[in-house]
Protein backbone atom coordinates (compact mmCIF):
# COMPACT_ATOMS: atom_id res chain seq x y z
CA UNK A 1 0.00 0.00 0.00
CA UNK A 2 2.88 2.66 1.02
CA UNK A 3 4.73 1.33 -2.63
CA UNK A 4 1.15 2.46 -4.55
CA UNK A 5 1.09 5.77 -2.59
CA UNK A 6 4.76 6.53 -3.33
CA UNK A 7 4.62 5.89 -6.44
CA UNK A 8 1.50 8.01 -7.18
CA UNK A 9 3.26 11.02 -5.42
CA UNK A 10 6.48 10.66 -7.64
CA UNK A 11 4.44 9.85 -10.71
CA UNK A 12 2.40 13.24 -10.39
CA UNK A 13 6.15 15.24 -10.16
CA UNK A 14 6.97 13.20 -13.52
CA UNK A 15 4.50 13.55 -15.67
CA UNK A 16 4.25 17.01 -16.60
CA UNK A 17 8.04 17.13 -17.75
CA UNK A 18 7.62 14.43 -19.55
CA UNK A 19 4.06 15.33 -21.17
CA UNK A 20 5.96 18.73 -21.94
CA UNK A 21 9.12 17.24 -23.54
CA UNK A 22 7.12 14.70 -25.76
CA UNK A 23 5.10 18.03 -26.68
CA UNK A 24 8.12 19.90 -27.61
CA UNK A 25 9.66 17.14 -29.95
CA UNK A 26 6.36 16.78 -31.75
CA UNK A 27 6.07 20.99 -32.35
CA UNK A 28 9.78 20.28 -33.27
CA UNK A 29 9.04 17.17 -35.95
CA UNK A 30 6.42 19.35 -37.23
CA UNK A 31 8.66 22.26 -37.80
CA UNK A 32 11.50 20.30 -39.54
CA UNK A 33 9.21 17.08 -41.56
CA UNK A 34 5.76 18.60 -41.41
CA UNK A 35 3.88 19.70 -45.07
CA UNK A 36 5.15 23.35 -44.16
CA UNK A 37 8.33 22.79 -42.33
CA UNK A 38 11.98 23.57 -43.16
CA UNK A 39 12.67 20.63 -45.60
CA UNK A 40 9.54 21.60 -47.66
CA UNK A 41 10.44 24.85 -47.61
CA UNK A 42 14.13 24.08 -48.90
CA UNK A 43 12.41 22.02 -51.58
CA UNK A 44 9.94 24.73 -52.87
CA UNK A 45 12.66 27.16 -52.78
CA UNK A 46 14.99 24.67 -55.20
CA UNK A 47 12.03 24.54 -57.39
CA UNK A 48 11.51 28.04 -57.77
CA UNK A 49 15.14 28.37 -58.60
CA UNK A 50 15.32 26.24 -61.40
CA UNK A 51 11.63 27.30 -62.60
CA UNK A 52 13.24 30.93 -63.20
CA UNK A 53 16.27 29.05 -64.91
CA UNK A 54 13.56 27.36 -67.22
CA UNK A 55 11.72 30.74 -67.47
CA UNK A 56 15.40 32.44 -68.65
CA UNK A 57 15.47 29.74 -71.12
CA UNK A 58 12.19 29.85 -72.70
CA UNK A 59 12.23 33.84 -72.81
CA UNK A 60 15.65 33.47 -74.60
CA UNK A 61 14.43 30.96 -77.19
CA UNK A 62 10.53 33.15 -77.52
CA UNK A 63 12.61 36.46 -78.60
CA UNK A 64 14.87 34.43 -81.17
CA UNK A 65 11.88 32.98 -82.91
CA UNK A 66 10.04 36.36 -82.56
CA UNK A 67 13.18 37.53 -84.44
CA UNK A 68 12.71 35.14 -87.05
CA UNK A 69 9.00 35.81 -87.29
CA UNK A 70 10.02 39.63 -87.42
CA UNK A 71 11.92 38.83 -90.09
CA UNK A 72 9.70 37.23 -92.74
CA UNK A 73 6.62 39.75 -91.91
CA UNK A 74 5.07 40.75 -94.88
CA UNK A 75 6.61 45.24 -93.43
CA UNK A 76 9.89 43.61 -93.84
CA UNK A 77 10.91 40.63 -95.74
CA UNK A 78 14.28 40.00 -95.24
CA UNK A 79 15.00 37.78 -98.60
CA UNK A 80 17.87 35.91 -97.14
CA UNK A 81 15.66 34.49 -94.55
CA UNK A 82 13.19 34.26 -96.40
CA UNK A 83 15.28 32.08 -99.09
CA UNK A 84 16.26 29.76 -96.24
CA UNK A 85 12.70 28.93 -95.03
CA UNK A 86 11.92 28.12 -98.72
CA UNK A 87 14.43 26.06 -99.41
CA UNK A 88 14.25 24.34 -96.03
CA UNK A 89 10.31 23.50 -96.42
CA UNK A 90 10.91 22.87 -99.55
CA UNK A 91 13.74 20.67 -99.50
CA UNK A 92 15.46 22.35 -102.57
CA UNK A 93 19.01 22.73 -102.45
CA UNK A 94 21.35 24.42 -105.27
CA UNK A 95 23.95 22.09 -106.90
CA UNK A 96 27.46 22.45 -105.46
CA UNK A 97 25.67 23.13 -101.92
CA UNK A 98 26.72 21.80 -98.91
CA UNK A 99 23.91 21.18 -96.76
CA UNK A 100 24.51 20.30 -92.86
CA UNK A 101 21.63 19.92 -91.08
CA UNK A 102 21.42 21.14 -87.50
CA UNK A 103 19.62 20.07 -84.22
CA UNK A 104 16.15 21.54 -83.65
CA UNK A 105 17.58 23.77 -80.56
CA UNK A 106 20.34 25.02 -83.27
CA UNK A 107 17.74 25.82 -85.28
CA UNK A 108 16.28 28.74 -83.37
Amino acid sequence: MKFIIEARSRARHVVGPIFAAALIVYITYHAVQGERGLIAYWKLTKQVEQAKIVQTDMEAAQKKIANRVALLSNASIDRDMLDERARYMLGYSRAGEIIILLGEKARL
